[in-house]
């Protein structure tokens, strides 16, 4: 199927939530003021709250200018944008609530429909089955799916099928925004457009990576749902994992959706199962205490509102992942998440191996390889870690380490780096999907990390503590001191 980037309709269901005002609608603006919205295209927002039109509108308007730098709005463009937003009032689980969005669709029965679900998961199937009662989905329909897909392999699957009841595979966009962002994207260009690299890639000249995805805040008042989830569910089954497959992939025969996704399949199949004998020495599981983020207290994750004394949830994962085939043997991936972390931080580290003979001062061996640092967030961009020689007399041929620099903002004469969303609400709008996750990508995803959270409860001890503030427990830094590594801030 290929949606045409004209006459589309973009219906949002939770239209009023965080999601859609933060996000959503924002990403949508700058998609009208670049000229990327079709001319006729509308915004049909769906939610149970009583509103019309008019107020809906108004609540955009306010959203758009919290959340859009003064400077981007433009009055014209923001006319244009206010003009093409619907609302219509929907019980989600009620199909005779639908009828108000039947009549919104039918005034064009043949245009593009985009359902955008920003909802929990639980209600996917419900949504899906009672837009088919009503006749909402045509023959060029899609549907976007939020994460996270249910919480392991068995509930996933379960709203994988009811949504599989009335959308095929091609019809489901699955959102990672991490996928979105342009430095991951740029990992394919960087790998496989530049020889420097693409002769690089592989166990013979690498010798460990880092994935690292930190983040200050702490639960943010989602108690509720992060002690469900945990940082396992809510960082690594995703995000983690999706950037493991980019960076570690084989080259695709091309670019299409299908080519791509397939040699990532690839990786999550060839990840190395952690036993429960090899937790002690391939996992770390945190949870914050109490401690300082730049200079002021906050509270620990026990202490934070609403906690419930029982938990044994974690806010930090590190893992040894190992890849089984060719390309990667001997090589092991270490993924990094937590919250509380001393800075908001989304960073691959690729280390190569050093020469095999070195032939200057003995004392600076250990400056003798370089990095690949390919950072996602703050300050997109990559950066080489090399060596040459210090300037100066009488320091002979002693070495420093300097970075070779593209800092992403900087190096390109547009004004802004677009939103990840923004990337991949226009991918939906023109019908491409490789940016985004196949079902099999997703049951190999939960296989891996259902098998390790298995041990997890059957583990009584609570997860290690550390303090706010900290990159995480010191036992993170262990498991990598006890190959001969470290963390890339660590250096």
């Amino acid at each position: 199927m290929s949606i045409a980037s004209t006459s589309s309709d973009i219906v949002i269901f939770g239209a009023m939530g965080d999601l859609a005002q933060r996000k959503l609608i924002p990403s949508l603006f700058q998609l009208e003021s670049a000229d990327l919205l079709g001319q006729d295209s509308r915004i049909i927002g769906v939610a149970r709250h009583e509103e019309d039109t008019n107020s809906f509108s108004d609540i955009c308007k306010e959203s758009l200018a919290r959340y859009v730098k003064p400077e981007e709005l433009e009055p014209e463009a923001l006319k244009r944008f206010l003009a093409k937003i619907e609302y219509c009032s929907v019980n989600f689980t009620e199909a005779e609530s639908y009828q108000d969005l039947k009549t919104t669709l039918d005034t064009s029965a043949e245009r593009a429909r985009i359902f955008y679900y920003a909802t929990p998961a639980s209600i996917y199937g419900s949504i899906s089955k009672n837009l088919t009662r009503c006749e909402c989905i045509n023959t060029n329909s899609c549907v976007v799916l939020e994460k996270p897909i249910g919480h392991n392999l068995k509930s996933s699957n379960e709203v994988n099928d009811q949504v599989a009841e009335y959308f095929d595979e091609t019809q489901i966009y699955r959102i990672d925004h991490y996928l979105g962002k342009e430095t991951v994207q740029n990992l394919i260009a960087l790998r496989f457009a530049n020889p420097l690299f693409g002769s690089q890639w592989n166990q013979s000249h690498i010798s460990h990576v880092e994935i690292t995805v930190a983040e200050k805040v702490g639960i943010e008042g989602r108690w509720g749902y992060f002690d469900k989830a945990g940082q396992m569910r809510d960082m690594v089954q995703n995000h983690l994992l999706q950037l493991l497959c980019l960076t570690a992939m084989d080259p695709p025969d091309d670019l299409s959706a299908d080519m791509i996704r397939n040699e990532k399949v690839k990786v999550l199949k060839a990840l190395r199962p952690i036993t429960s004998e090899m937790c002690s020495t391939h996992v770390v599981r945190g949870r914050y205490t109490k401690g300082m983020l730049e200079g002021t207290p906050v509270p620990g994750y026990m202490e934070e509102e609403g906690a419930n004394p029982d938990s044994n949830t974690e806010t930090f994962v590190a893992i040894k992942a190992e890849i089984n085939n060719w390309r990667w043997a001997g090589v092991p991936f270490y993924l990094r998440t937590g919250k509380r972390m001393p800075e908001k931080l989304s960073q691959i580290t690729i280390h190569f191996k050093p020469q095999p003979h070195f032939i200057f001062d003995e004392n600076q061996r250990h400056l003798a390889q370089n990095k690949l640092i390919i950072r996602l967030q703050p300050e997109e961009g990559i950066s080489l870690q090399i060596l040459n020689k210090d300037q100066g007399l009488g320091k002979g041929m002693r070495l420093r380490s300097e970075p070779l620099k593209l800092n992403f903002s900087q190096a390109f004469e547009q004004k802004r780096i677009p939103d990840a969303y923004e990337r991949l609400l226009l991918e939906v709008i023109q019908g491409n999907q490789y940016l985004f996750v196949r079902r099999d990508e997703v049951e190999h995803a939960w296989t891996w990390c259902d098998q390790l959270m298995e041990h997890w409860a059957s583990d009584t001890k609570p997860p290690l503590p550390y303090a706010a503030g900290s990159w995480g427990p010191k036992a993170s830094d262990l498991m990598l001191i006890k190959d001969g590594n470290s963390w890339h801030e660590d250096q």
